[in-house]
């Protein structure tokens, strides 16, 4: 799948409460949400034929629309309807899955206040689960020149397109020093998330994670800090400074498309993954794809 050029795969993708030919589902390039990044979206994900937590997405995606001022013209409930039919139409078990809600073309400018807001839904096949083992070997992470913003300079709470922009640089910037991805800051010098995942560390039996104040407090953050907790692993929200990563010994990021991800390197600085990652790991799989673990065992 990786070699086929995204607007090349087969299918449909529902727009607009219809579905449409994969390789018709088209915007003008007069579309206020290229120019302006008036777009939110959602990455989700299916398991089994299921959406994992797809109503708190789909909740989200509403509140992402609403910090840029726009209401998507279908209800929560229709969202997670359509997700769910065209994860069918798909024939599809394990899977990504991308809403996404957009200014259209009908006025060009910054102010476009009559511009209808548009809703897309692209599903395709996930690539198959790391085996454990080799997750556990870890990625390496850069750490990037650009830093999460000042949330009274950009809509952090969001899922929005423009914030994105920072993460695409940073990762390629990572990328073509030979890491996987950057560790990015915020705009105060403390450490914040990676370009798409947010970041944990391990310390003496503990989990410390940087406080969400500047970026998004993700739902497979929660529902790792709920997993830790259900083991009794006390986890710790708050500052960390980029000085204290010498002291941690594991690091693992956590996201929809990340999952759980050891992390072996940070720039200079090393981690090890151990028990209480790799019992993370085990436990989210279990949570989610509970075929998937039981055929692991």
């Amino acid at each position: 799948m990786a070699s086929v050029p995204f607007d090349k795969l087969d299918g449909h993708i529902w727009m607009n409460g219809e579905y449409v030919k994969w390789a018709d589902a088209n915007v003008h390039v007069l579309t206020h949400g290229l120019h302006y990044a008036s777009s939110v979206f959602e990455g989700e994900r299916a398991y089994g034929g299921k959406i994992f937590k797809m109503t708190e997405h789909n909740e989200r995606l509403h509140r992402s629309a609403e910090i840029l001022g726009f209401e998507i013209p279908y209800s929560v409930q229709e969202i997670d309807d359509a997700c769910m039919g065209l994860l069918q139409k798909q024939g599809l078990k394990d899977a990504y899955v991308r809403p996404v809600a957009w200014r259209g073309s009908e006025m060009m400018g910054i102010s476009a206040q009559s511009n209808k807001i548009n809703l897309a839904i692209a599903i395709w096949e996930w690539p198959s689960y790391f085996s454990p083992a080799e997750k556990l070997k870890g990625i390496r992470l850069d750490v990037a020149e650009y830093r999460r913003p000042d949330p009274a300079t950009a809509p952090s709470k969001s899922k929005a397109a423009g914030v994105y922009m920072i993460c695409t640089i940073s990762k390629h910037a990572a990328e073509a020093k030979g890491y996987a991805d950057a560790m990015m800051l915020d705009w105060r010098g403390h450490v914040a998330e990676a370009t798409g995942a947010n970041i944990f560390f391990i310390k003496d039996g503990e989990i410390h994670t940087p406080t969400p104040d500047c970026f998004l407090d993700g739902i497979t953050r929660r529902t790792v800090i709920g997993l830790a907790k259900d083991r009794g692993i006390n986890v710790i929200e708050r500052t960390i400074m980029p000085e204290e990563l010498a002291g941690f010994e594991q690091c693992f990021l956590t996201g929809t498309a990340a999952e759980i991800t050891p992390v072996s390197e940070i720039g200079a600085d090393r981690f090890v993954p151990g028990e209480i990652t790799e019992t993370l790991m085990n436990d989210f799989t279990a949570l989610v794809n509970p075929a998937a673990a039981k055929a692991a065992e």
